[in-house]
């Protein structure tokens, strides 16, 4: 087989595995273009995605394939490629294996345990099946050059680290770029291939077994204590699993993305590091996931903020790295060819350095939030938060970059204020109101309805003076905030008039100091369907909300953008605002079916209780210890993984 294939795979057409310490992306025909095993952050194994032709991956090669279909095993994040050839039909089974920790309890699914491993399983289903594999790590650095190797009996051990343990007849790629491998199966026969990154005390693959039965009981039981009961439960799962794919076990940070780099605009400059967690997800990830049922992420995520995030007297930072770092110093790495010749490829993210005025809202709405679900607010919490108050006080007039992080001058964005308003309302709301904060909360609605709106009835627009719009305004009518229903109405009208092409909406149009285009954002249409709720436009939010639902892959995973014209995926992917989304306008709707459009009105916190509340009852209550005694069953037989007792 070659060492590459002649066009790069779309972003559409990858699917994600991980064990929520590293992960990897599998395109549709099997191969693995993208591999950090240890951290989100790491520097990759395999990097095909980003440089098509040096990057390295692991390709699988069926041969006489007339057929390749693939599907996640039902509530799991273990991938199965299937291939349909002239002569057999094979499955291909692709996970990283993790499990509960042997001292975690019944309901924990926080506490967890991740060799490192990537384990791609062969089983023939019938007749006779001829593959070949071809596995090519880099080195660290996003080098180029092949790891050098030494092959073993049942494997090759890599100058990288990585070993690969496989019983079939390995042997130098003749190109000399990794290792080839081939083998034929026969009905019922399968064959294990793992690749560690730190070398294990034994063969992998004597726990093969133990580690697959360990991983799909972890991601079944999981799965098991989502209480969503709404419509479209399949599309807010498999956002669910992808989002718990997306957290960082050991700190409990939700990384935006597992990419780096991948074009908002094909061929273009805008390519961006997004392997570091924002600060603004943490209302809608505690909300989306804490609502159906997943309060363990949703404390673990508060804690990683709480505790290595925010520091007394600090000032306060819109992203940090999976451990809390601060710093992420942007670089550019001039010998990759980017994803689809898309330069320059980054790492790192400069905007971490921005001010941003709604970080603020957002923190506090969080806190609210996760009071209101049951939380306890400790004493330095409590006066970090009023220290925050207190700050926006003295800044909210004050130019910032707003929420889409642009590079040119800063401005006074309108979101920014609704968020400010939003930072003194939640203190008032938690600690009590004070005389500063209520004036200047006053000081700000008057500018949002003097300076940051134009028309009659007045719209919106994205920042003092302007007369655009802006696709972040579509969050102020679930903010709380006293302004009337004719400007929200407006504002929609004037978003959908200037940015909404079809389903998809741009996030602003006009010149943000960095050259280039890019696509319309997902989540931006899902927050165009929230709106909508607000404003009582059910018929149509739903009807929207179905069609986007249409928009994720044959998996159902999304990507930050989408090329409207041609439908393809743009930005990087998956992304966990996009998938956060899905699920938030999954109960919007549900709660809007039940309660009309009161039961939208108010916060976060507001439309969380209600949420909570529609789970109640004896049906809720039958199913819940349905449930509980189905994963204490499973519990009792695979779900904690012992790696090293085969």
């Amino acid at each position: 087989m070659t060492g590459e294939t002649s066009t790069p795979t779309p972003i559409r057409d990858y699917a994600l595995i991980g064990d929520c310490h590293g992960a990897a992306l599998v395109s549709r025909e099997a191969g693995i273009h993208w591999y950090a095993p240890l951290r989100f952050d790491d520097d990759p194994v395999f990097f095909r995605l980003l440089d098509h032709a040096r990057g390295g991956a692991w390709e699988i090669e069926v041969e006489a394939t007339r057929r390749i279909s693939r599907e996640y095993l039902p509530d799991t994040a273990i991938l199965r490629t299937r291939f349909e050839t002239a002569t057999g039909v094979l499955d291909l089974l692709d996970y990283m294996p993790v499990g509960r920790k042997r001292e975690a309890g019944v309901h924990d699914y926080v506490s967890l345990t991740a060799p490192g491993w990537l384990v791609r399983r062969a089983e023939c289903r019938s007749g006779e099946v001829f593959v070949r594999m071809r596995v090519a790590p880099r080195g660290e650095g996003f080098e180029h050059a092949s790891a050098g190797f030494e092959i073993v009996d049942d494997g090759a051990q890599f100058e990288d680290g990585s070993t690969l343990w496989c019983a079939a007849e390995i042997q130098p790629a003749p190109d000399g770029d990794g290792i080839e491998a081939a083998f034929r199966l026969s009905e019922g026969e399968h064959l294990n291939a793992v690749l560690t990154r730190l070398r294990p005390l034994h063969d992998p693959r004597t726990s093969v077994d133990t580690a697959f039965h360990a991983t799909c009981a972890f991601w079944k039981e999981w799965s098991d204590y989502s209480r969503y009961r709404g419509p479209y439960a399949d599309a807010v799962q498999r956002s669910a699993l992808t989002l718990k794919l997306l957290t960082y076990a050991p700190t409990g940070a939700l990384v935006a993305a597992p990419t780096t780099s991948l074009p908002e605009e094909i061929g273009g400059g805008r390519n961006w590091d997004y392997r570091f967690c924002w600060l603004r997800d943490a209302t809608f990830a505690l909300f989306g996931l804490s609502v159906i049922g997943y309060s363990g992420e949703g404390r673990r995520f508060s804690e990683f903020l709480s505790k290595r995030c925010l520091r007394p007297g600090a000032e306060m930072r819109i992203m940090y790295g999976l451990d809390g770092d601060p710093f992420l110093p942007e670089r550019e790495l001039d010998h990759l060819a980017g994803h689809a010749d898309s330069r320059p490829v980054r790492v790192g993210n400069a905007a971490a350095e921005q001010r941003q005025l709604d970080v603020f809202g957002e923190l506090l709405d969080w806190a609210h939030l996760r009071r209101e679900l049951g939380g306890k607010l400790g004493r330095d919490e409590r006066a970090l938060l009023a220290e925050i108050a207190e700050h926006v006080c003295d800044v909210w007039n004050v130019p910032d970059h707003g929420l889409w992080e642009m590079r040119g001058p800063p401005l006074q964005f309108t979101q920014g204020k609704a968020m400010a308003w939003v930072t003194l309302d939640r203190a008032a709301r938690l600690l009590g109101d004070r005389p500063r904060w209520r004036e200047n909360r006053e000081a700000i609605l008057t500018a949002i309805e003097q300076k940051g709106s134009v028309g009659e009835p007045p719209a919106l627009t994205q920042s003092f003076g302007s007369r655009h719009s802006d696709a972040a305004l579509l969050q102020i009518p679930l903010l709380g905030l006293p302004l009337s229903d004719s400007m929200m109405e407006a504002t929609i009208r004037h978003i959908e008039h200037e940015l909404r092409r079809d389903d998809a909406v741009y996030r602003y149009l006009g010149d943000d100091g960095l050259e280039g285009g890019e696509g319309a954002f997902v989540m931006t249409s899902f927050w165009l369907v929230d709106a909508m709720l607000a404003t009582g436009r059910g018929d149509e939010a739903r009807a929207l909300f179905e069609r986007l639902l249409e928009r994720a892959n044959d998996v159902g995973l999304y990507s930050e953008e989408i090329d409207p014209e041609t439908g393809a995926f743009l930005g990087n992917f998956p992304q966990a605002f996009t998938h956060l989304s899905v699920i938030a306008s999954a109960q919007l709707l549900h709660l809007y079916e039940t309660r009309g459009r009161k039961g939208l009105s108010g916060t976060n916190a507001d439309r969380a209780r209600r949420l909570v509340g529609a789970t109640d009852g004896l049906a809720a209550l039958v199913h819940t210890f349905v449930r509980k005694c189905r994963v204490r069953l499973r519990s009792s037989r695979a779900s904690v993984l012992m790696i090293g007792e085969p």
